[in-house]
């Protein structure tokens, strides 16, 4: 008899174990459906987004860009954002200029932003890894936390795509942390070409790396010295193209910025307006 109660204490156990671990790994999407539903709901609840001065002057005027750049026939058309990274706009653009109605373009950049609730909520769970339902909760409130920010609610009923250029950093860190090095660099690379201001905040992946204990100094300053490289092969591969169209208009792939740095290479290349 008393083996007979170990055995059923024992497959009761396990299945306890396993209906936890099913929940864990249930969690990250929940809360993803759960975000694009509510990130859906603020322009379905408002009848649709309004196009701001600042939306048809510079994020429609820019996604037009992504189709067809416009240096040729305007000058200045966005003032200086003319020459930000345009096709995180092609998105808004396609949806303002096909007809959709406001409610199913909400539904579309709100299934976009909710892109980065998985990687939230790796972050949370690097933070914390019970398996237990108070952990479950914590883990939870530091998402909506992450979630409740100003800017992320500022940019619910707007055409703005800051939260999407910041969802591949946010993913780099939460790789970081399950330490897939090679992924959090490409990411993190991707993230800067997106927008360049990212380029201060993706210095913080090399410190991360360099904090793995796990791995003796050597490991960690080769890590460092891979991740570096991806974030310069993600940066390169996405912001690439647009970096030569920038060259071929402006002599200066990050034009405005640092136009004197690249007056010698103009000089050496016989590059010439």
């Amino acid at each position: 008899m008393l083996d007979i109660a170990q055995a059923g204490d024992a497959d009761m156990s396990h299945v306890t174990g396993a209906l936890r671990q099913a929940r864990v790994q249930l969690e990250p999407w929940i809360l993803t459906l759960i975000a694009w539903i509510l990130f859906a709901a603020v322009p379905w609840l408002e009848g649709g987004y309004g196009l701001s001065w600042d939306a048809l002057n510079h994020h429609i005027y820019l996604g037009w860009t992504a189709e067809a750049q416009r240096f040729d026939k305007d000058f200045l058309g966005a003032a200086y954002q003319s020459f930000q990274f345009p096709y995180l706009y092609w998105p808004v653009y396609k949806l303002a200029t096909s007809g959709w109605p406001g409610e199913t373009v909400g539904i579309v950049l709100g299934g976009l932003h909710a892109l980065v609730v998985p990687a939230l909520w790796k972050i949370a769970n690097a933070c914390i890894p019970g398996r237990a339902v108070h952990d479950t909760m914590m883990r939870t409130i530091a998402v909506v936390m992450a979630l409740m920010s100003g800017v992320v609610l500022s940019l619910l009923d707007s055409s703005a795509n800051d939260l999407m250029a910041a969802i591949p950093f946010v993913w780099a860190l939460a790789y970081s942390l399950d330490k897939r090095l090679q992924l959090a660099g490409f990411l993190g690379g991707i993230s800067i070409a997106f927008k360049l201001s990212n380029g201060p905040l993706a210095c913080v992946l090399p410190v991360l790396w360099l904090m793995n204990s796990e791995r003796p100094h050597w490991s960690r300053l080769r890590d460092m010295v891979v991740g570096c490289l991806w974030i310069v092969m993600g940066f390169a591969v996405v912001y690439g193209y647009w970096g030569l169209v920038l060259w071929r208009y402006f002599g200066n792939p990050v034009y405005p910025f640092y136009d004197e740095v690249f007056a010698p290479l103009r000089s050496l290349t016989g590059w010439s307006r």
